[in-house]
């Protein structure tokens, strides 16, 4: 409620600067609505407790391994190129016969899916099983 002091005989009515905070309370009801409806859908439902890892991080391989599937389809180990049949023994004496070596597997864009699976099963049969594929990260960050 709001009234006027004695003012004298101006005759005017003064302006009464009455705030009106229904609007407000209305509007922090609803945004404490949305915000209890919005918590508990930004969280994670599934409890888990994560293991700690006591393991050190392996060191990078001093010389890695790269096989790079070309637009052309040929194959290339390093720099030297290299036909599918002599696959395995090029990447045996690259290896040095160890199988738990990690094959870095490189492909131009325009190689279809079929052919760089294709690749993967001649590493699988030749007994190499780490298979990292290689890209080039994209510095702009678009999608």
């Amino acid at each position: 409620m709001a009234f006027q002091v004695g003012s004298g005989d101006d005759g005017d009515l003064s302006e009464n600067a009455d705030i009106n905070i229904t609007p407000f309370i209305d509007v922090i009801l609803v945004l404490l609505i949305i915000f209890m409806v919005a918590a508990p859908l930004s969280t994670v439902t599934v409890p888990v407790e994560l293991p700690t890892s006591n393991a050190k991080p392996q060191p990078h391989p001093s010389k890695p391994i790269f096989l790079s599937v070309r637009a052309d389809l040929s194959l290339a180990l390093g720099e030297e190129p290299v036909a599918r049949p002599a696959l395995a023994a090029a990447l045996d004496a690259a290896a040095n016969g160890s199988k738990e070596e990690r094959i870095f597997l490189r492909s131009d864009k325009g190689v279809p899916y079929g052919e760089l699976m294709q690749v993967m099963n001649l590493l699988r049969a030749a007994g190499y099983l780490k298979i990292g594929l290689v890209g080039l990260e994209d510095a702009t960050g678009a999608p």
